[in-house]
């Protein structure tokens, strides 16, 4: 009797060690998948929120303007601020600086930037501010690329043109600064140091009156307006 209650006993301690193993064996398999698609859902996270478009370099700037021209052939944007709107017509023969202000506002890229120079009865110029998030765009999109001229012959600065602004350091072949532009108000007789060395790409076709206003506003030494006046932008057609 004693016997058969040992054999007994050692059948149930040789399935349960079976049953033990078997867990411990589905236990590490599901541990094993939970991991797996842990670092899948992080791989998915990664590519979700990573880069859509490489940095702009000199290097690439015409190649990569050009082929996003080509899939984003929009030409008309809308500049926002407390004073009104802005509506602004990019001419389709300046296709890099097109490519370049549609690629920006598209990327969010004037939110939150100021019309940070005022000169009355001259100009009003947009696409800077004094907070961090801006130099932080400029780093993640590209902080070191410029676009190449592309100044149409015959074409001046008159009321209502826009024009991209420019470094004027080591810069003989009139290369824009990508991130600011500037409307002009001021008479002809004031476009001589401007025409053939800054390039137009645009026109306001509707907000003339929002232009004049913010040209009216007091700004400090610098031509910076004494309260900050934000813009945000927006593709319309």
């Amino acid at each position: 009797m004693m016997k058969l209650f040992i054999y007994l006993f050692g059948i149930v301690l040789f399935f349960g060690s079976c049953e033990d193993k078997k867990k411990a064996s589905q236990n590490e398999n599901e541990i094993q998948n939970e991991i797996q698609n842990e670092d899948e859902v992080e791989v998915e996270v990664e590519k979700k929120t990573g880069p859509e478009y490489p940095e702009i370099t000199n290097e690439n700037v015409v190649a990569f303007l050009t082929e996003y021209g080509k899939n984003n052939p929009e030409t008309k944007v809308l500049i926002s601020s407390r004073f009104g709107d802005i509506e602004i017509e990019l001419y389709k023969d300046t296709p890099l600086h097109r490519a370049n202000m549609i690629y920006l506002v598209k990327q969010k890229y004037f939110d939150e930037t100021f019309f940070h120079r005022v000169v009355p009865n001259f100009i009003i110029q947009a696409g800077n501010s004094d907070i961090v998030s801006t130099p932080r765009k400029r780093n993640a999109l590209g902080n070191k690329y410029l676009l190449p001229a592309e100044i149409i012959p015959g074409r001046v600065h008159e009321y209502g043109t826009v024009s991209g602004a420019k470094e004027y350091r080591e810069n003989p072949d009139n290369r824009t600064a990508p991130y600011e532009f500037f409307i002009f108000l001021g008479p002809k007789s004031s476009t001589t140091h401007l025409n053939g060395k800054y390039t137009i790409f645009g026109k306001v076709t509707k907000g003339m009156d929002v232009v004049e206003e913010i040209s009216k506003v007091k700004v400090d030494d610098g031509d910076w307006p004494l309260s900050n006046i934000y813009i945000t932008a927006k593709v319309i057609e």
